[in-house]
């Protein structure tokens, strides 16, 4: 029998078991909200067909082994590292987040090379499908609630569209996640603009900024797509106007490169007035990785001086400092390590 890697196969085995629409929506609603049907104890076993009964437990052991725990790194401010190993033997990284928020990854490893990320050292090994990246959630949701998930882990998703706006859509119908705690991250891509307004579930989008500086950006973020700042920001306030979310402008600082206050003053002059956040993330010590974070100081002078420019900002510490848990560093230990990739 085939393995059930893809949301289509498993539609195709459940109907092959005699399940109907009604059947597969409540099995799937089940899954991903971690809910375990056991048929010696659960009403639900008279709910479904008696074949699809006899077979429920082996579904969720394949279902389960999408993504399992490798190993949990705990950190302050209830926060946590997890690296997750796929059905392949391919690793990922989780995070959880502070008030039931989880960071999930889309793929193996990441194909923008942003200079100042671990995911991207050795390039884009493969896409996660939706089912892997849901799976990561229900993982998650078997150690603590999930009320707020994040595509912001390993991996572009606008590399990964069409398996992310799957995974978005089964999580806001069936996982009973909140539309707007659906957050798409992106360092920007002309097909998301195109393609989120048209989906039934419209999610929050977290736009990678780094930079107000065009040289300066296209440096941290080599590979992105050449889309002139400007232009993204104005089409991220028309998505952002569309949805009623504000973006989320994500802003790595790092010391001497992107915290210096005419770099303020351009990010004050573009996002004036604008339906908008800007979330400051001190950059997160990672080895190999010559940059720093910014000291306390001038972090606390930076936010002051923008919000004397009526810029929302808030400063978001990088998760797992004390654990050196850098985004990909978990992964990227592992594999020092010799564990197969």
């Amino acid at each position: 029998m085939n393995q059930i890697i893809s949301f289509e196969r498993l539609k195709n085995r459940l109907g092959e078991l005699g399940a109907k629409s009604c059947h597969a929506e409540r099995f799937l609603r089940g899954w991903c909200q971690a809910s375990s049907y056991d048929t010696a104890k659960s009403a639900a076993e008279n709910f479904f067909p008696k074949c699809f009964r006899e077979n429920l437990h082996a579904i969720e052991s394949e279902l389960d082994n999408l993504a399992s725990l490798k190993a949990f790194h705990p950190a302050e401010g209830g926060v946590g590292r997890l690296l997750v190993e796929l059905a392949d033997g391919q690793l990922v990284e989780s995070v959880l987040l502070p008030k039931g928020g989880l960071c999930v990854s889309t793929q193996v490893g990441c194909a923008v090379g942003c200079v100042f990320c671990m995911s991207g050292r050795d390039g884009l090994k493969r896409q996660l499908d939706s089912m892997e990246i849901i799976a990561q959630v229900v993982l998650a949701r078997k150690l603590r609630q999930v009320s707020k998930v994040v595509f912001m882990g390993m991996g572009e998703p606008s590399h990964n569209l069409e398996n992310v706006l799957e995974a978005i859509g089964i999580l806001g119908t069936h996982g009973g996640i909140g539309h707007k705690n659906l957050v798409f991250s992106t360092v920007g891509d002309y097909r998301v603009f195109e393609r989120l307004p048209e989906e039934k579930i419209s999610p929050a989008l977290a736009l990678s900024l780094h930079s107000a500086n065009e040289e300066k950006r296209a440096s941290l973020l080599p590979r992105a797509p050449k889309i002139p700042v400007k232009e993204l920001v104005r089409l991220a306030e028309d998505y952002a106007r569309l949805t009623h979310y504000p973006i989320q402008y994500q802003w790595t600082l790092l010391e001497g490169i992107n915290d210096g206050i005419e770099e303020m003053e351009e990010i004050a002059a573009l996002l004036s007035g604008k339906y908008a956040v800007l979330n400051f993330i001190p950059f997160n010590k990672a080895e190999g990785l010559a940059y720093m974070r910014p000291a306390s100081e001038k972090i606390v002078d930076i936010v002051k001086f923008l919000r004397n420019s009526k810029i929302a900002v808030r400063v978001r510490d990088s998760a797992g400092q004390e654990i050196e848990g850098a985004c990909g560093q978990l992964r990227a230990r592992a594999l020092s390590a010799g564990r197969r990739v």
